[in-house]
């Protein structure tokens, strides 16, 4: 399968979306913000990169919008729970920044692999 870049600041979200996505056969690298998701991005590109939205340091908006402007082919897929307005206005608020693809969390496995079944891997 292919390597997917997966940043989130919650840990368990993070080690559950690893176990997740190596089970499926992916490779995966994590970064705990989006200051250090971008960062190993440019070290280290990635075909898709796994967002939350809500994070400390560098938001996955501020994120999504410094990858899109450096590397407008990469896959981007925006998670997120929500807060006191819900989700849904900020997996839409993602989209207009450049995700490709949104996931309201808690998502099940059955909703990840149908949206990686539709991304543009590179090959």
């Amino acid at each position: 399968m292919g390597r997917i870049l997966v940043v989130d600041d919650d840990e368990s979200m993070r080690a559950a979306l690893r176990l997740l996505l190596e089970g499926m056969g992916h490779k995966v690298v994590e970064a705990g913000n989006g200051l250090e998701g971008v960062a190993a991005f440019r070290r280290d590109p990635t075909p898709i990169i796994m967002i939350d939205l809500m994070m400390p340091k560098k938001s996955g908006f501020e994120a999504i919008g410094d990858l899109r402007k450096d590397y407008p082919s990469v896959q981007i897929i925006a998670m997120s729970g929500g807060l006191a307005h819900g989700p849904e206005a900020f997996l839409e608020l993602a989209k207009m920044l450049g995700a490709q693809h949104v996931l309201k969390k808690p998502f099940l496995k059955s909703e990840l692999r149908k949206v990686l079944a539709t991304v543009d891997w590179g090959t």
